[in-house]
């Protein structure tokens, strides 16, 4: 589990295999390699990853990730390639502040900014604010709500407005600066996870209309 609190942005260095099947990549990071364990989960710019090789380097440590045949097919891993950047979050333990809302690293779909607004608020020091217009798969567009929250890339965001399969989030400074979210331009694909809540919600309403 994770609360979508990005705690580092790691950069792929390799990815190897066949599309569609297996793909293992290797990503730089700057988090302790002793406190990383060999099966440990790690969410990789939104999907929850399994960690399979890991090593010390010069800043912090390199680990290994294998994406099988379904997160290729559902996220944008396949599009990884060196020198790509992904937003890390380690998995919670007991006792780790939810400083997001709760996040199981399955991802639901794809979704693609579709506009990219800049907002600057006066005389504001820290840097520009960015309000980001998102379109959501349609089969997913129903569990969007304003004010709610959702997952994209592995962050945790408030949804600000919904208009149909449309809505936007707002990125304040802190989180371009230390996210991927500064990089992010209109036409990006990215990794779309629906609050949990929500998903069930709409399960047992299925269930009960159906019974």
């Amino acid at each position: 589990m994770f609360t979508g609190i990005v705690t580092d942005v790691g950069e792929v260095v390799s990815a190897e295999g066949a599309q569609g099947t297996l793909k293992r990549l290797r990503i730089n990071a700057s988090y302790d390699p002793t406190t990383i364990a060999l099966g440990a989960s790690i969410a990789c710019g939104g999907p929850c990853l399994t960690v399979v090789a890991v090593g010390e380097r010069e800043g912090g440590c390199w680990f290994d990730v294998d994406a099988a045949a379904e997160t290729l097919d559902r996220t944008t891993v396949g599009e990884w390639k060196a020198g790509t950047k992904i937003n890390l979050e380690r998995s919670l333990k007991i006792g780790d502040e939810l400083g997001g809302h709760i996040v199981t690293g399955h991802v639901d779909g794809l979704a693609t900014i579709v506009k990219v607004e800049e907002i600057t608020a006066g005389d504001n020091p820290w840097g520009p604010t960015a309000r980001f217009t998102i379109k959501a798969p349609s089969h997913l567009s129903g569990f969007i709500a304003e004010k709610g929250s959702v997952c994209l890339d592995g962050t945790s965001l408030t949804v600000n407005t919904v208009d149909g399969d449309h809505f936007t989030v707002l990125i304040i400074p802190h989180t371009l600066t230390v996210t991927t979210w500064g990089e992010r331009k209109e036409g990006d694909r990215l990794n779309i996870e629906v609050d949990l809540m929500a998903r069930y919600a709409a399960r047992l309403a299925d269930a009960r209309r159906a019974g």
